[in-house]
C-alpha cells in the first residue's frame, strides 16, 4: 500500500511539465491577410500603425524599417516563425515583403472547436435566429 502512495507521490510533480498535454502557444503580431492586404505604398507610418498595431522590432539604427514578427507552436510541433518587414522612406510607405500567417479557415474552425470556442450565431438556437431575422425585416419596412 505504501509503495502505490509513494509510486502517485513520484509521477504527480510530472502533471504540470507538459507530458500530458501542450497547449499552443502564439507570441508576437498576430494578424490576417486582411489586415496585410489593407497595406498600401505610400501610406503613411500613422495609417500603418492604426492597422497593424505597433512593429515588434524598430531599429534604433534604422527607423524606416519595421518587423512584425510573430510565432506559434502547435502542442508539440515545431515553432513556426514568420516575419513581415515594412519599409519606409520620408515617412511613407515603400516596401512590403516578407511572410505572415495567412489564415487557414479550416485550421481556424479546428482551433476553435478544440478549445469550444462558438461565434455569436452559433450560440443562438434556431428559433432565435427566426425571431431575429423576423424583427430586422419588420423594422425595416416600419422604417
Amino acid at each position: 500500500m505504501h509503495l502505490r502512495w509513494l509510486a502517485f507521490l513520484a509521477i504527480v510533480p510530472f502533471a504540470g511539465c507538459g507530458f500530458i498535454y501542450k497547449v499552443d502557444t502564439q507570441q508576437g503580431n498576430l494578424f490576417d491577410q486582411a489586415s496585410v492586404d489593407a497595406l498600401k505604398p505610400g501610406m503613411s507610418k500613422r495609417q500603418v500603425t492604426l492597422i497593424m498595431g505597433s512593429p515588434s522590432v524598430v531599429s534604433p539604427f534604422d527607423q524606416d524599417r519595421w518587423d512584425y514578427v510573430s510565432t506559434i507552436r502547435r502542442g508539440r510541433n515545431k515553432m513556426e516563425s514568420k516575419d513581415l518587414v515594412l519599409s519606409f522612406k520620408d515617412n511613407a510607405l515603400v516596401k512590403i515583403e516578407g511572410d505572415y500567417f495567412p489564415e487557414d479557415p479550416d485550421q481556424l474552425i479546428k482551433d476553435a472547436r478544440k478549445y469550444k470556442r462558438q461565434y455569436p450565431d452559433e450560440k443562438q438556437s434556431s428559433e432565435d435566429k427566426k425571431k431575429k431575422q423576423q424583427q430586422r425585416g419588420g423594422g425595416d419596412q416600419q422604417g
